[in-house]
């Protein structure tokens, strides 16, 4: 068995807000310790330059972005302080994600990364796994099946990231390795935070709906919510991902309506399509685990338990932190990579075989 090491991952996320900083101490297999955090907002002028790259390929914004992330994420984890620190996971910034073509874009250069931290890292999570055919995402699963070992749940369990994009992790803790039949599925349920966000932003100049202050005085139009359903996408059997502007005709949905009846409509198409996911789970789940932007929503949190008929929680119920999972996850998955192990397979990404994502570029 491998040693545990002391890892730092980082994750910027398509809600482009900032950087996410956490510690985990792991072998790659079990989750031993997890340990310091911290989050390093991005600046406006920096979310523009983000922004404008949104989407590309290639050219002088997508150039630009990608310097800038590199810069940002080597001053973030001097931010992090002191402390001895044996790898760095580094995500980077999704720009395009394009699975069907065999393409996705993570912008930020892990070689110049070492270089300027001092520290390894292990960086390009997901090229590999898209360029055989793969979807490329969700990759938390194998980390969220680590965390259901970590609280010492013995029936299957859910982990709901929403995010910019929501997805979903089934876990069944019973089994030995994540790679064993039946430990995971995973796939990406629908838009999660992003619509919302955007929706609030141009209505109302606010970056998110705090505490679903707008969404709760608002009632939802479930006929909209029942078209969105009509989309193809799901229908679509598991695995499966979606990009941040997958469903463009989600803005057009809601245009209509006043601010609050908007933002409540946004928040009902997120428990809905949860619940329609819900329905590719392998067994029943005792629970649904809860992380990411999306928690912290009263209005997305009671629909959710409203339409899933299980115990819905925040992660922190069981005392995991569920504003960094995704920063934690690639610290884990650094430290897989680093041990030769898969960090993907069939039942998270739909990739062909189990695949070991990341490159490691050393200082």
């Amino acid at each position: 068995m491998s040693d545990a090491i002391r890892v730092v991952g980082m994750m910027s996320g398509t809600s482009m807000d900032g950087i996410d900083l956490a510690e985990v101490v792991t072998d790659g297999i079990t989750v031993q310790e997890f340990g310091r955090t911290a989050y390093v907002p991005y600046s406006e002028d920096e979310r523009q330059i983000l922004r404008r790259a949104m989407g590309q390929w290639d050219g002088l914004h997508v150039r630009a972005a990608a310097k800038l992330v590199t810069r940002l994420h080597a001053r973030a984890f001097a931010a992090l302080g002191a402390g001895s620190v044996d790898l760095i996971g580094f995500h980077g910034q999704t720009l395009a994600h394009d699975p069907d073509n065999r393409r996705t874009l993570q912008v930020g250069d892990g070689v110049q990364l070492a270089r300027d931290t001092g520290h390894p890292v292990v960086w390009d999570f997901r090229s590999a796994d898209v360029s055989l055919g793969g979807q490329g995402a969700p990759l938390a699963p194998f980390f969220h099946f680590a965390c259901a070992k970590y609280i010492g749940t013995s029936e299957p369990i859910a982990f709901l990231n929403l995010g910019g994009v929501g997805n979903i992790t089934f876990a069944d803790p019973r089994l030995e390795d994540v790679t064993d039949q039946g430990a995971v599925l995973a796939f990406d349920t629908g838009p999660a935070n992003a619509p919302l966000n955007d929706f609030v932003m141009a209505r109302l100049g606010q970056a998110y709906d705090a505490h679903g202050a707008l969404a709760a005085t608002g009632k939802p139009d479930m006929d909209a919510v029942r078209a969105f359903l009509n989309a193809p996408y799901f229908r679509k059997l598991p695995p499966k991902s979606l990009d941040r502007n997958s469903f463009p005709q989600i803005a057009e949905l809601v245009s209509h309506m006043t601010d609050a009846d908007g933002a409540a409509t946004l928040c009902a198409i997120v428990a809905a399509t949860v619940a329609t996911g819900m329905e590719h789970m392998p067994a029943p789940v005792s629970q649904v685990l809860v992380c990411g932007g999306g928690r912290h929503n009263p209005v997305i949190m009671s629909m959710l338990r409203a339409g899933l008929g299980v115990p819905v929680h925040a992660v922190e119920h069981h005392g995991l932190n569920g504003d960094m999972l995704e920063a934690q996850a690639f610290a884990y998955l650094a430290a897989r990579v680093l041990n030769k192990r898969p960090t993907s397979g069939p039942s998270t990404t739909g990739a062909p075989v189990f695949i070991g994502g990341g490159e490691l570029a050393r200082p």
